[in-house]
């Protein structure tokens, strides 16, 4: 069984300063609040058998593994393809403007590239080619393992 927890509020009040411009504002950590929604979500008892937590390697996302896994006792596993969606799928950042247009052009035409066009974003489909397969990893070492499948 896989539960999707999203990381908690972002710091982001360094953005566009030191290291944290371009793809650096990755690299903001969870805010007071985030560390408490965290904490909160930690007792949800559907989470309370988790084994294995996956995190991308987004410090957000990274602090938000590292207290789930201290209050659920999972280990942790860093699988760099599982990243929210890019508005350049060349990894090129693109400035605040130019992907919120992205964003707007990828929802305008429901996550597909217009007919005769390829635009710089990352398509619907694209997402799920590079994060299925990480899924689907782990989904075959849970059935390997469950005694109901053998």
């Amino acid at each position: 069984m896989f539960y999707f927890v999203r990381h908690g509020r972002t710091d982001y009040s360094q953005r566009n300063t030191k290291i944290y411009q371009g793809f650096g504002v990755n690299l903001s950590p969870l805010s007071a609040e985030g560390i408490r929604e965290i904490q909160k979500t930690a007792k949800d008892p559907r989470l309370q058998n988790a084994d294995l937590i996956l995190t991308s390697p987004y410090t957000r996302a990274l602090q938000t593994a590292a207290i789930l896994s201290k209050e659920l006792g999972a280990e942790i596993i860093v699988e760099t393809d599982l990243h929210e969606w890019l508005a350049n799928k060349n990894y090129i950042y693109e400035e605040d403007a130019a992907a919120a247009i992205a964003y707007r052009e990828y929802i305008e035409h429901g996550g597909s590239y217009p007919l005769g066009a390829e635009p710089s974003w990352e398509s619907a489909q694209m997402m799920r080619t590079r994060v299925l397969p990480v899924l689907e990893k782990y989904n075959s070492i849970k059935r390997s393992l469950s005694p109901a499948t053998a």
